[in-house]
């Protein structure tokens, strides 16, 4: 296939990118940063730099004949939520840099005809979209959260299911993934490995996770196979508590786990951003499992150890 990504140059990309030139397609990478993927060059690989939430991007001729040459499009645009603290300029960039890219996608995506239209649009979604819960167990069918990440996700989709006239749409809810070279994990083993390691806050919150092969491969899934419509929990079926995640962590790397980082000295750095991972739900992929999606790293001792080696 020839398929459009946005917002798929970091952490996710880095590993979904050489996936799907392995398997044959051809790719137009579109993000606002002009660095080379992880040094990669490949013959089926295109770059555009365009900041894809800004609706002037979508009327440049070559951003245009990108989309019109596409039969398919993943878009996991996205400021990373956890990272800093939520002032409200940084709100502003979270909200922005998922919704707006997903509303003018949308837009450019009606304003072709329909021969032109991808057949299919791939849409990042998180697992914040259910706020946060102790005891709680969401499916698929839960309802969004009150707070702000709940608010933020509900917006999201429904800006991307506004292309459910145009073509099969699939809605991915995506969970903690798991990878040595960034997010949560990313953060955590350098700590681990010099002996410091342990939970954050009280480690009774819920972590719901998967690993990025496996993240890679439903996306990849998604794409050929047309059964695949409508939201999907992209987790794994084991979801943990963050006390068992890094005793588990520890396990994989020989490493004690005993020493917590405290909830407050996170809130000092990221204030509500800290919420992310000071609060979890708990997450299951019910829709995922009935379609018989085969995960590799079900386990967690086997994603952490996939993740590691």
């Amino acid at each position: 296939m020839r398929i459009l990504l946005v917002g798929c140059s970091g952490f996710v990309g880095r590993a979904l990118v050489p996936q799907l030139l392995e398997a044959g397609h051809s790719l137009i990478l579109l993000s606002r940063s002009a660095a080379p993927l992880a040094g990669l060059q490949h013959p089926q690989l295109q770059r555009l730099q365009a900041d894809p939430a800004q609706a002037a991007s979508w009327q440049r001729p070559e951003l245009q004949q990108a989309l019109r040459a596409s039969e398919a499009v993943v878009n996991l645009a996205g400021e990373p939520i956890a990272e800093k603290r939520w002032t409200p300029q940084h709100l502003q960039l979270l909200t922005s840099s998922r919704i707006d890219t997903t509303h003018a996608l949308v837009v450019a995506m009606a304003a072709l005809p329909q021969e032109q239209r991808p057949s299919v649009l791939i849409n990042g979604s998180a697992i914040g979209y259910y706020g946060t819960s102790s005891s709680a167990q969401f499916s698929e069918d839960s309802p969004a959260g009150t707070d702000v990440l709940g608010g933020l996700c509900a917006e999201w989709e429904s800006e991307a299911r506004r292309a459910e006239s145009l073509c099969r749409v699939v809605i991915l809810r995506i969970g903690i993934v798991l990878g040595d070279d960034g997010g949560a994990l990313g953060k955590m083993l350098p700590v681990f490995r010099l002996g410091f390691g342990g939970p954050i806050g009280d480690g009774q919150q819920w972590m719901s996770w998967i690993s990025r092969a496996d993240l890679c491969s439903l996306i990849t899934a998604a794409l050929a196979d047309q059964a695949y419509s409508g939201v999907y929990n992209a987790v794994a079926p084991q979801p943990c508590s963050m006390a068992t995640f890094a005793a588990a962590l520890g396990r994989c790397l020989g490493r004690p786990s005993l020493l917590p980082v405290p909830g407050p000295l996170l809130q000092l750095l990221l204030g509500d951003g800290a919420k992310v991972v000071l609060e979890g739900q708990k997450v299951v992929p019910q829709r995922l499992q009935a379609q018989g999606f085969q995960f590799r790293h079900g386990e967690l001792s086997a994603a952490l150890a996939a993740a590691t080696t």
